[in-house]
């Protein structure tokens, strides 16, 4: 099996993009690897066989479902069914958070220092990389550090409007600097999109700037704040150099909403097993249509 690096690799020269989901529990990675494996059978991708995806645990998330314990479910899954699925320790604010994460297994890390002024981003981050250098190096591994530039919010939730300070766009001679004195795999630029969902819309996507960004960088690009972006967005913006999305909110609106109509339609219902199905359901749904969207599957 191909490593991850390679597979980001792979749809950077095809012109797709891999999809990035988090979960919090069992029923959001079965409806995640679910989706996965259908768009895989329907052939047609560009990656001519089993199409890769990335499952994200966010520091709150990790504490949840457990670092260890998310490993080994992602492991069982990619060792059981030589399928390309790959764990991401999403949005990480510390470098012991980090550190924590690759010691466990994780395959990618973000060190999210967007917050924080250039200088001291550029310094957590070229710590983290560093660190997984080092373990690469002594263990033969190949874990992969993305950070992220310009502030896009914070928060997988539904905001009424976007957040005060958030949609700073990266600039292409900010992105080239942190790029150059981090050494990073994968940078995330602010480019238009923001965490959550915004009731008054998302702005359009700024494409343009993403090509920008890639042709100075040369470095896989990813988009963070996916969740009710439109359609053309995607399309443009992976057209542009984006290779990852991520997609966390709508999910998690999926899950609360068939959770909640299944315990109203039968209230009298106490087996999890069938109260959460639907919830099974709807995620795959949802990540399905946009798997077929981020891969050109028809």
């Amino acid at each position: 099996m191909k490593t991850l690096r390679e597979y980001i690799k792979q749809a950077e020269e095809k012109g797709v993009a891999i999809g990035h989901f988090n979960i919090s529990n069992l029923e959001g990675l079965r409806g995640i690897y679910n989706a996965a494996k259908k768009i895989s059978a329907l052939g047609g991708s560009a990656f001519g066989g089993k199409l890769p995806v990335i499952i994200g645990l966010s520091e709150g998330e990790e504490k949840f479902v457990g670092r260890a314990e998310g490993v080994a479910l992602i492991n069982a899954i990619r060792n059981r069914d030589n399928y390309p699925i790959f764990l991401n320790a999403d949005h990480h604010s510390s470098f012991e958070s980090v550190k924590n994460a690759i010691d466990a297994g994780f395959d990618m890390v973000i060190i999210d220092g967007a917050k924080l002024s250039f200088e001291d981003n550029v310094k957590i981050t070229k710590e983290c990389v560093d660190y997984a250098r080092s373990v690469n190096k002594d263990t033969g591994r190949d874990v992969l550090v993305e950070a992220e530039l310009g502030y896009i919010g914070s928060g997988s939730d539904i905001k009424d409007t976007i957040p005060e300070g958030a949609g700073i766009l990266t600039t292409p001679k900010d992105a080239l600097k942190f790029v150059q004195d981090t050494g990073i795999d994968l940078f995330a630029p602010s480019v238009g999109s923001i965490h959550g969902l915004i009731k008054s819309g998302k702005p359009h996507i700024n494409a343009d700037l993403v090509t920008e960004i890639k042709k100075v960088t040369g470095i896989p690009l990813v988009l963070h704040g996916g969740s009710g972006l439109r359609d053309e967005d995607f399309t443009n913006a992976i057209q542009a150099g984006i290779s990852v999305v991520h997609i966390n909110s709508e999910i998690r609106l999926a899950d609360r909403d068939a959770v909640k109509k299944a315990i109203e339609e039968n209230p009298n219902e106490i087996v999890p097993a069938k109260i959460l199905q639907p919830a099974v359901d709807a995620i795959e749904k949802i990540v399905y249509e946009r798997l077929k969207l981020f891969n050109g599957v028809k």
